[in-house]
């Protein structure tokens, strides 16, 4: 299925999804000072799943917006990576910008080499180097998700990672899939990379709900019933007792009820 315009609009509404998909991530980080949960390694995978992912779409040709999405994942991994040595492992700004700086370096440098490297391979009627390149980039992506399936059944919860960024990391995944399809041909490859990315997004999803969001319903659902008389029932309130103190209307004098004595 060949329609250009419907893969451009497509590839470009997930290309934004992924250009922001990280930053309610980054700025909740900011906001607690915080990463405790969010896994570091998570981050790295990502970063280092931008480089195949980014040499496959720009050698396949893929629309403008895919091949910018790759570059943008790479870079928002590794700030949000280096959140996590700010305030997980207390490094310095310096220190921390510096590892970045020589990361992009080095990740740049890399995807570059293999871009010249697969378009030679695929002038020669070479496929298998292009399906290493679709093969690593699923496999980063979902090994930087599964870390967090480890997190969740270690403390059976969803922590530390905001599902803003989960939605909009899904919808990014749905809208590059969809893209794919209206391509001049249809990309298997290219479907697997972000088709593999989504179901394990959509089973976050479903972890949320079952290990936050339900107990949550069920733990305000209890509060509201132990606050709320049952029908029927009077709620009492204590009562002050006989020699209990009274302030009169004008609130200044106070008054001692004092037991008479009989005669």
């Amino acid at each position: 299925m060949d329609i250009p315009i419907a893969a451009n609009i497509l590839g470009t509404t997930g290309a934004v999804c992924w250009s922001i998909q990280l930053l309610p991530q980054i700025f909740i980080n900011y906001r607690r000072h915080s990463t405790e949960g969010l896994q570091a390694s998570m981050m790295m995978l990502w970063a280092i799943a931008g480089v195949p992912l980014g040499v496959y779409n720009i050698v396949e040709e893929l629309n403008i917006a895919l091949r910018v999405q790759a570059q943008i994942l790479s870079f928002l991994s590794l700030v949000t990576w280096a959140q996590c040595l700010y305030y997980g492992r207390k490094y310095s700004i310096r220190k921390c910008a510096t590892a970045v700086i020589i990361l992009m370096a080095l990740l740049g440098g890399i995807e570059t080499g293999l871009i010249f490297a697969l378009r030679v391979a695929k002038d020669r009627n070479l496929e298998w180097p292009m399906i290493l390149m679709a093969v690593l980039s699923a496999c980063f992506l979902a090994a930087g998700v599964l870390r967090h399936y480890w997190d969740i059944y270690i403390h059976r919860t969803v922590r530390g990672i905001s599902f803003i960024f989960v939605g909009i990391d899904a919808a990014g995944d749905l809208f590059s899939l969809v893209s794919v399809v209206f391509e001049h041909r249809i990309d298997v490859l290219g479907m697997v990379i972000y088709g593999t990315e989504l179901v394990l997004w959509i089973g976050v999803m479903i972890c949320g709900l079952v290990y936050n969001l339900y107990p949550w319903i069920k733990e305000r659902s209890q509060k509201q019933a132990e606050e709320t008389p049952a029908e029927g029932q009077v709620s009492l309130h204590q009562m002050p007792s006989s020699t209990s103190v009274f302030r009169t209307a004008s609130g200044s004098d106070v008054v001692r009820r004092v037991p008479q004595q009989r005669p």
